[in-house]
Parts: C-alpha cells; structure tokens; sequence
C-alpha cells in the first residue's frame, strides 16, 4: 500500500480497526478454540441465541462433562489451570485450600473464599460442556447450523436440571438432550448489577430437532467427543501443578500469619469449599457442588492479560 492508497483509505481503516476493537471488548469472541461456540452480547452486555443440547457422543454414555479449575492471583502471579479433581486425583491447589480453610484463621478463609468477583480467590470453578447445535444466532448467523461444544456454568446447567426433574404439578419431564423428545433452549442474556443474569433464558415445548432421522444422525456424527475433554492426558501433572502453585504464592505456601491480612488480594467469593476429588458426573448430584459462573475462568484469564 502506498502512502497515498493509506490515506484514501482512512475511513476503511477506521472502520476495520473499529471492527477489532468491538472483538477485544467482547471477550467471547476471541475464543482460541474453534470447536467451542460463546454466545455473544452488546455493548451492554445483553444477547440472545437459541440453541439445542444434543445427545452423548457416539461411545460415549453422558451428554455433558464437568470440569473443576482454578484462577487466582497470588505474590507470585497469576494461577490459571484446570484442578486435577476434575479426573478424581488429588490437587495441590485443592489441598492448600483445605489447610488454608481448616487453621481457623479469617485471613485465610478469605484467601480460599474471597469477597467478590473482582478480586478473585483460590476456590475451585465449575464449568460444564456439551455439544450443541446452534438453531438462531443473530450477532453470529455463520454459526446457524452448525455443531459446536458449549461451556456453561451451574446457572444454565440448574435450568437442565428442572427440566428434567420439574418441581410444580403439571409438569412434564422432558430430557433436553434427546433428538426427538427434546426442546430448543432460549438463551436470554442479560447483564444484571454488573454480572450475567441467565434468568430468563429457558427451554421451548418439547419437539423433533428434525423430522428426518437421516438428518438427526448426520448432526450426531459431526459432534466432538466429551471424555477427551477430562483425558488424563489433558491435565498437567501434580508436581508441575504444585510447583507453578508455590510460584504463585511466591514460595510461601504455609499459612497466612494470624496477624496479617490476606496477601496480594488472593480472594474470591464465598461459602465453605469442599476439596474431595470430582466422581465421575452423575446428573441428580453434579449441582450440589456448582459455584461458578460460564464465564469465571474466562474473567479471570482477561485479568492476567491485562496485568
């Protein structure tokens, strides 16, 4: 390009630069796995899009994974990997929170339990994944027909939940991951108080995806396997584990002195964890254990980047 070509094309410049700057602001966007489908929302932060869980992939039994991680920042940096509970082995991370929990001292409850989401702690996220076929997505039509894994947090995961097990009189059980007997589920995102509010998302009336079973097998064939997503292979060792935790806690992996608040804000929500390594995900008890949010993880990495 010339410099005068450059200069005749300033306002084509300003757009496409605009155009990169919108992506940055909407971080679902920039999504380095292109199996994976974010929905996307506006600037102020609401969106829209309807999707349809799908059925456990061929050989495979359970239609959704859940994976346990960890994002928090300590003296060190940043701690931001998934927890090896995920597989049911112990997690250095998981281990130094119930130390942490246990000596009794606030300053280090705070550490595992935190105080809010902008200041993140050591409490272990939970996310789940499933493949989905993606019915309407107005900000990304593209993805319209397509088949793509879908991360969700325990929100979404709650509406699956009662759809299968519904609590009022009248209403009828539906299982959202089956092809003929399912629903299409409306995602309604809206940002409430500063956060994603997935109230008023919900499932449509019960209905065929297609009504041509050579259709319904060819979406079946295209989804991605879930038990890859927890192979063994997929997690660091413990040892490298425990090593990137004592960089983050800058070799300080005692507890925190009695007199001394927490370090380097290392804090993040609330409630007592539980540190017992993940079982294999049973849909009637996978809830009882949720405590994050889709997009926590995602957060947490946007934090580090901009550090």
């Amino acid at each position: 390009m010339s410099f005068a070509d450059m200069k005749r094309s300033a306002q084509a410049n300003l757009e496409k630069l605009t155009s990169e700057l919108e992506k940055l602001s909407n971080p679902n966007n920039n999504n380095d796995d292109q199996n994976t489908w974010y929905p996307s929302v506006d600037k102020a932060g609401n969106g829209y899009a309807v999707i349809r869980f799908l059925p456990a992939p061929s050989g495979e039994d359970v239609p959704f994974v859940r994976l346990w991680s960890h994002g928090f920042k300590g003296p060190g940096g940043w701690y931001i990997d998934n927890s090896l509970t995920t597989i049911g082995k112990p997690d250095p991370v998981s281990e130094h929170n119930t130390e942490l929990w246990n000596s009794g001292i606030e300053a280090n409850k705070k550490i595992v339990s935190g105080f809010g989401k902008d200041n993140p702690g050591s409490k272990r996220q939970l996310n789940y994944y499933s493949n989905i076929l993606v019915i309407s997505d107005p900000a990304n039509p593209a993805n319209e027909g397509k088949v793509f894994l879908y991360k969700y947090g325990a929100k979404i995961f709650e509406k699956v939940k009662d759809a299968m097990n519904p609590q009022f009189p009248g209403e009828t059980p539906i299982n959202p991951f089956d092809f003929w007997v399912g629903a299409n589920f409306q995602l309604k995102i809206r940002q409430v108080e500063g956060y994603r509010n997935y109230d008023k998302s919900e499932f449509d009336k019960p209905a065929p995806l297609f009504n041509d079973d050579a259709e319904l097998e060819a979406v079946w064939a295209r989804q991605y396997s879930l038990a890859d997503l927890i192979a063994p292979a997929k997690f660091k060792s413990y040892d490298e584990l425990k090593s990137k935790l004592q960089k983050v806690l800058g070799n300080t992996v005692g507890l925190a002195p009695k007199s001394d608040a927490p370090w380097d804000n290392m804090s993040r929500t609330t409630a007592a964890p539980s540190f017992k390594a993940a079982p294999t995900p049973v849909l009637a008890t996978a809830l009882a254990s949720a405590d994050s949010d889709d997009e926590d993880i995602d957060f947490f990495k946007r934090l580090a980047e901009e550090d």
